[in-house]
């Protein structure tokens, strides 16, 4: 099913002329193994399409409860952990430590929706503030 999704949008989706086009039997044997221009694409571009019409709407909770924050909390902790294993050269950034306080705005605030931008608008101007000469792990 997902796939195939992702064929269809890659059929019919309106892209600007300089985006490189992707073959519309992705995924087949036929098609071949699509290059890194063609997988950046995809990935920008397609799946992301695909993947939000599969979603749909009934995965958008319009209420938090304990039990999705604590999910999040654990979830968020495994990956800055395992961050930490994948490249054990490089301190955490500023993004990791206020992913994990979304559990605490989760508590506080409700459901994403309802309250996204303004923690976030606040972090950019402070990552931007940063003197990181635009190299991984210079936070």
């Amino acid at each position: 099913e997902v796939i195939e999704r992702i064929r269809s949008v890659i059929r019919t989706a309106d892209t600007p002329s300089w985006l490189r086009s992707v073959l519309y039997d992705f995924g087949a044997p036929k098609a071949g193994t699509p290059k890194a221009d063609e997988w950046r694409t995809l990935i920008t571009v397609y799946i992301p399409l695909a993947l939000i019409s599969l979603w749909g709407d009934g995965t958008a909770h319009k209420s938090m409860t304990i039990k999705r924050a604590i999910a999040y909390r654990s979830f968020v902790g495994t990956w800055v952990s395992q961050l930490k294993i994948l490249h054990p050269a490089v301190d955490h950034c500023p993004n990791c430590h206020m992913s994990i306080h979304i559990y605490e705005f989760l508590l506080s605030f409700g459901p994403v929706c309802s309250w996204w931008c303004f923690p976030f608008e606040r972090l950019i101007g402070q990552l931007q503030r940063l003197p990181m000469n635009n190299k991984f792990g210079m936070c």
